[in-house]
């Protein structure tokens, strides 16, 4: 993995960034995983949080959201910058960020393939593989403990 040293990662406001959110999760979500634009427009990113990551020159290239309830979601790394590090420093940031607003305990919609990935961030699986939006996923819960870690 190479290091963040031409990446940045930071909190940005939906009504500010919807832009390059929108591009990037279009990408990964709707033309890549062919997940319809319908579930994947679901009308509440005006209530979460965002996390934007850019490359040296400025780029969009990846996404994720913390949900007012503490569920992680969008998720998203355009393909040239998946295995540097990028998903992981995004899902640092959203971890921190739900500390920051005083949340106990997380929870995301994996997939499948991506287990070990939150896993490695101290995410479980709870219960049984189930579908959304055609792609096979499992609930992943981390409990936060006092010390924010």
């Amino acid at each position: 993995m190479q290091p963040l040293n031409d990446v940045t990662i930071e909190r940005v406001d939906w009504r500010a960034a919807h832009r390059e959110l929108r591009a990037v999760r279009s990408a990964v979500f709707v033309a890549e995983q062919q997940v319809p634009e319908q579930l994947e427009w679901d009308g509440i990113d005006d209530q979460c949080g965002h996390v934007l990551a850019r490359a040296a020159g400025g780029a969009a290239i990846g996404t994720g959201r913390l949900l007012p309830d503490g569920h992680i979601g969008r998720m998203a790394v355009l393909a040239p910058w998946r295995g540097r590090g990028v998903g992981g420093a995004l899902l640092q940031a959203l971890i921190t960020l739900a500390q920051e607003r005083g949340f106990r305990k997380l929870e995301l919609h994996a997939q499948t393939h991506a287990l070990g990935f939150y896993e490695r961030y101290g995410f479980r699986a709870e219960g049984a593989e189930f579908i959304e939006a055609g792609i096979p996923h499992f609930r992943m819960v981390r409990v936060l403990d006092c010390y924010g870690s």
